[in-house]
């Protein structure tokens, strides 16, 4: 990558990162209608969700080579493009197998993006010689609200639900418009010979696996946190979600002030901070006697684990053992494993003992982080 890195290609980033979160968000608010619309029970439903999952799991091992070939800009473009595409066909969707596919494409665009966005990511933050990531995925945090707040806000003010999806639609396209002419269009330098595809190895498996536990910790959050907070500690089921609401409010807060954090104290110092604190945050709400306790303990959770992430995404772009587009690729998609199979793992920890205990397990795993703090490679 030969061409100089500045000002506007940051913005161009940090939007990227922001129309993908706004993308990803916009689903939510749209699956009781679809659930209405296709009178599908919930068993039906979990399956046809999976197919988005499916898809971003399939496409993000062959977007590094692609980014690789061709350059971030057209993978980034390309994918939005096909993002929304899919939207509107997310509210029209007339059969459950039509939805099925629809979520597959959904899934495999916003896998693409999402991984191309982060290559870009590591070489802008590279070429400017500081702390930008963290600030990259709090735009994404915030994306995640304003996706599905606006259609929330849409569809409770009585736009139907395709009428919802082509206005986020056309906020996509004008931000990319904003975006596209400055982001990387050159592709990744790599010496003549190397694979366009390599199975993970060396330090980006000790990344990959880092990722995948923090990972399993936000699809903990995600699921289970309402769960715990109505049945094991008796907060009213109309209360619940504040959980989740905590933990992404302060994940998002993290984020977005954490360059500021990681250019004074170090990545490492950082990265073990944060899993020592997303360890106390679910030993707090396992050991907490009452519903406002546990709220303290997820907005823990989500101070230390909001800059986790970030930090490991930098690593990979430092280590020597993969090409930085493919490294990204990889931990990227064991990190996605990690929120797919987070929410049945801890079902069944749940299931054969209790959810205090499943949780305490994840306080346990996020201590295996912070501990593997001092083995990872921050600075190039």
């Amino acid at each position: 990558m030969n061409q100089a890195i500045d000002h506007r290609h940051r913005l161009s980033t940090r939007l990227a990162f922001l129309t993908a979160g706004l993308a990803m968000s916009a689903w939510a608010p749209l699956v009781p209608y679809a659930k209405e619309r296709l009178q599908l029970a919930e068993g039906p439903l979990g399956l046809l969700l999976l197919c988005l999952g499916l898809g971003s799991l399939l496409a993000m091992p062959l977007t590094g080579a692609l980014a690789a070939r061709f350059g971030c800009r057209k993978v980034v473009l390309w994918s939005a493009l096909a993002v929304c595409l899919a939207l509107p066909g997310l509210a029209l969707a007339p059969t459950p197998v039509l939805l099925g596919l629809v979520l597959f494409v959904f899934g495999a665009s916003l896998g693409t993006m999402d991984v191309a966005m982060n290559v870009q990511a590591v070489i802008v933050e590279k070429a400017s010689g500081g702390a930008l990531m963290s600030g990259f995925h709090g735009m994404f945090s915030l994306g995640g609200f304003a996706g599905a707040g606006g259609m929330a806000l849409l569809l409770w003010l009585g736009s139907g639900p395709l009428v919802a999806c082509l206005a986020i639609v056309a906020l996509i396209v004008l931000l990319l418009w904003r975006a596209g002419a400055d982001l990387l269009r050159e592709p990744e330098a790599r010496d003549d010979g190397t694979p366009s595809f390599v199975m993970p190895h060396g330090a980006v498996i000790f990344i990959g696996a880092l990722c995948f536990i923090v990972f399993l910790a936000e699809g903990a959050m995600l699921d289970w946190s309402a769960v715990f907070l109505s049945a094991e500690r008796g907060l009213e089921e109309g209360r619940a979600g504040l959980g989740y609401a905590a933990f992404a409010v302060a994940m998002t807060v993290g984020r977005l002030t954490g360059d500021r954090v990681v250019g004074r104290f170090g990545g490492r110092r950082v990265l073990l901070a944060g899993g020592l604190c997303a360890a106390a945050g679910f030993f707090t709400a396992v050991a907490s006697p009452t519903p406002a306790v546990a709220l303290a303990g997820f907005v823990l959770i989500g101070l230390g684990a909001s800059n986790i992430v970030p930090i490991l995404f930098t690593a990979a772009g430092n280590q020597n053992a993969m090409p930085a587009s493919l490294a990204i690729a990889a931990i990227t998609t064991i990190g996605y494993a990690g929120i797919l199979a987070g929410p049945a793992m801890i079902g069944f920890v749940a299931h054969l003992s209790s959810l205090d205990l499943a949780f305490a397990a994840l306080g346990g795993a996020l201590l295996l982080v912070a501990a593997g703090s001092r083995l990872v490679r921050v600075h190039s």
